[in-house]
């Protein structure tokens, strides 16, 4: 099929975003979000964006067998609560990246996968999202996508599908996440009893727990399952590609080296930055201002000072449930020989 001048116009432009697959049309929905709208947006997911009813389906039979003007694509996969959206915003750099945070359209590969589709059509149409997300702002030299935490089973498969493409595993130590997940009350215990049924049907839920053992926990050991969960899978991404393409971090480090990580970061994307655009990013709104509270909020700082005081104001209210859970969830770990400390070695 010949695309039409308006189809044209769309793939050669970034700022139409390719948001989601619609699998019954075996196409691509686009939607317009300008570089502001991006910056703006805590997510660039339905709830966030302003226009998602306003999309303009292509269907995948119509894309060119490639697409033109095309940059390396990199990865920062995450377990959730660990600064990933703070990382994500400081590579919104103008000339040289883009930060893309959570794509929906990766998103649907998940929930598409769990209703049946098979590994090869995944990974035809997944190959095809991220030729699609490739696309660059002008200027830009590279895409760093940052996914949700429910696209970890789709690390290994892009990896192997972009032999250029880095990932950094991003993740928050096991204290600090159960810290966060207490913070949020009964939504931080009701979505991690969602993400270990998401982690179940993924097929990377750790084994050693019946359905009926898994009924039995707190919700802080489902959270503590979830995240064990991940760990694990973090441990086999790195294992499976490599660590030339796959780099740890925990939170806590990059909070309170940030300035290290980002120059870390700066080289292992081989993003090409000055020191003195390094210095701006360090200083800009990624560092000076709260990832999920900018846009009503702008002043709202959130560095490792703020995080430490919002978990110590945590830990006194669920303190000892933590310093149970945490024991409890490295036993398990030992049981089924996980390894609960897999470092950081973006910085080692």
């Amino acid at each position: 099929m010949v695309l039409s001048a308006r189809q044209t116009e769309i793939l050669a432009d970034a700022e139409y975003l390719a948001h989601r697959y619609d699998e019954v049309a075996d196409g691509f929905r686009f939607v317009h979000v300008p570089r502001d709208v991006h910056r703006s947006s805590t997510f660039i997911t339905d709830e966030h964006l302003p226009n998602v009813d306003q999309f303009e389906l292509i269907s995948r039979g119509e894309l060119a067998p490639s697409l033109d003007q095309l940059v390396p694509v990199h990865f920062i996969f995450h377990s959730a609560y660990c600064c990933s959206t703070m990382m994500a915003r400081a590579f919104d750099i103008p000339g040289t990246s883009m930060g893309l945070k959570e794509p929906m359209v990766l998103n649907d590969m998940i929930g598409w996968k769990r209703r049946g589709a098979s590994e090869a059509m995944v990974s035809d149409v997944l190959d095809r999202s991220l030729d699609l997300l490739a696309r660059p702002f002008d200027g830009d030299q590279a895409v760093i996508i940052k996914p949700s935490n429910i696209c970890t089973p789709l690390a290994i498969p892009a990896l192997r599908q972009r032999p250029d493409a880095k990932a950094l595993l991003l993740y928050a130590p096991i204290d600090s996440y159960l810290k966060s997940i207490s913070k949020k009350e009964m939504w931080g215990r009701i979505w991690v009893r969602d993400v270990l049924l998401g982690t179940l049907k993924d097929g990377y839920l750790i084994g050693g727990f019946s359905q009926e053992q898994l009924l039995q926990l707190t919700d802080l050991q489902v959270a503590a399952v979830g995240w064990l969960s991940q760990h694990a899978a973090f441990a086999k991404i790195l294992d499976t590609i490599g660590s030339d393409r796959v780099k740890l971090l925990d939170s806590e480090t990059f909070l309170a080296r940030p300035d290290e990580a980002i120059d870390q970061l700066n080289e292992f994307f081989d993003l090409g930055l000055s020191q003195e655009k390094l210095d701006q990013i360090i200083s800009g709104p990624a560092f000076t201002s709260h990832s999920k509270l900018d846009q009503n909020k702008p002043d709202v700082v959130f560095d490792a000072a703020k995080r430490e005081q919002e978990q110590s104001q945590t830990a006194a209210l669920h303190g000892a449930e933590i310093d149970m859970v945490v024991p409890w969830i490295k036993a398990v770990a030992e049981s089924q020989n996980i390894r609960i400390d897999i470092g950081s070695n973006l910085l080692s």
